[in-house]
């Protein structure tokens, strides 16, 4: 299944990106929900996946974790079912994702899909992440704020909700309709009739995301042991000078500096997946002859949903970082580096040069026995 997305992506780039909210009509033509809402709520019951379900109250709204066996009890409104990660568990989800790679793969973060019988919504909310909402089957209304202070309702049902706010964009969204939201534009969704939609949300470190993983690398290797220095004291015993002040910053940025830590780091923390990967091992190991075999024989390798493998541009090391993992290849295999990063799926030609290195051949072997690529 292949999702075309209509949209001038350098326009959107240069004028809405991380900038504004804008409604696309008609971005996705002829558009296919890539599953029913009872797969979605027997999708929900899986072991690992993370959903909810958001019932509304009057004003209020009220957040349940967890799936449930049965949804009659509910009745026909005011409720939605929400489920993260769809694309690590069905490849039709992951193509709608595909249609966004025109950012970069280290932001991707994952599709969420919903189900909601008319009234049923989220409440009014602040993400901090930016998201692209395409509408499914039915129609849902879409209200979008600008930037401001807004004041938090009361969140103790399990939700982040804020007060009402004045629409910058008001719109009742038909299926294959877009709405890009940057972070901090509250929004809310309001159905009209029974709806299936997807958000496509797209993630960027926070300081204290980075700074912890900077420490955690730091007491991991036990790097980080350069204790600051001076050759001159204030003369008021009190005080911490400036010069000390910024010396001991300048200990800090060194380490972001250092080429050795950083670029490693940034690779590892990017690679992570918020969400439990659906690894897919073979049910016996594969020896290496035996997926030669298979890949000689006309199979390919294909890279499981929600897997990010990344590389750093202008790595003198050739480094693949995938799952939070960082391996490196031999100078001669760049290119299939670069062909297991922007790929999903791999034939046997194309990995002949990797099978044929040792130690790259068994660094292959050793994903696919993990399940982060399968023969298919």
């Amino acid at each position: 299944m292949t999702y075309r997305l209509s949209l001038d992506t350098q326009e959107f780039l240069q004028r809405y990106w991380q900038q504004q909210p804008v409604l696309i009509p008609g971005a996705f033509q002829d558009f296919v929900d890539p599953l029913e809402p009872d797969e979605l709520a027997g999708l929900a019951l899986e072991e690992g996946v993370a959903s909810r379900i958001v019932i509304r109250e009057g004003d209020a709204w009220r957040g349940e974790s967890g799936p449930r066996e049965e949804y009659d009890s509910l009745g026909s409104e005011n409720w939605q079912l929400l489920v993260q990660a769809i694309n690590h568990y069905l490849p039709e989800a992951q193509c709608l994702a595909q249609a966004f790679r025109f950012l970069p793969d280290w932001r991707f973060d994952d599709v969420m899909a919903s189900f909601a019988v008319p009234g049923g919504g989220v409440g009014p909310h602040i993400d901090n992440y930016d998201v692209f909402i395409i509408q499914g089957r039915g129609e849902r209304r879409w209200q979008v704020g600008d930037r401001g202070n807004y004041a938090r309702r009361d969140n103790s049902q399990g939700l982040s909700l804020v007060e009402d706010f004045t629409p910058i964009i008001d719109a009742v969204m038909q299926p294959g309709d877009l709405l890009y939201i940057p972070p901090g534009y509250p929004h809310a969704g309001q159905t009209l009739s029974p709806s299936l939609s997807y958000s496509v949300g797209f993630r960027a470190p926070s300081q204290q995301e980075l700074i912890s993983a900077l420490a955690d690398t730091l007491l991991d290797q036990d790097l980080g042991q350069t204790r600051f220095t001076s050759q001159s004291e204030p003369k008021a015993p009190a005080q911490i000078s400036q010069q000390h002040q910024q010396g001991m910053a300048e200990l800090v940025h060194a380490m972001v500096d250092d080429a050795s830590t950083w670029p490693t780091l940034l690779g590892t923390l990017l690679s992570q997946n918020r969400f439990e990967l659906a690894l897919w091992p073979p049910e016996q190991p594969l020896s290496l002859d035996e997926l030669h075999t298979a890949l000689q024989q006309g199979q390919a390798l294909q890279r499981i949903g929600g897997l990010k493998v990344l590389q750093l541009e202008g790595d003198q090391q050739n480094r693949l970082f995938l799952d939070g993992q960082c391996w490196v290849l031999p100078e001669p295999l760049r290119p299939i580096a670069s062909l297991l990063a922007d790929e999903d799926c791999l034939n046997g030609a194309q990995l002949e040069p990797l099978l044929a290195d040792g130690d790259s051949a068994d660094a292959l072997l050793q994903w696919v026995n993990a399940g982060y690529w399968y023969l298919d």
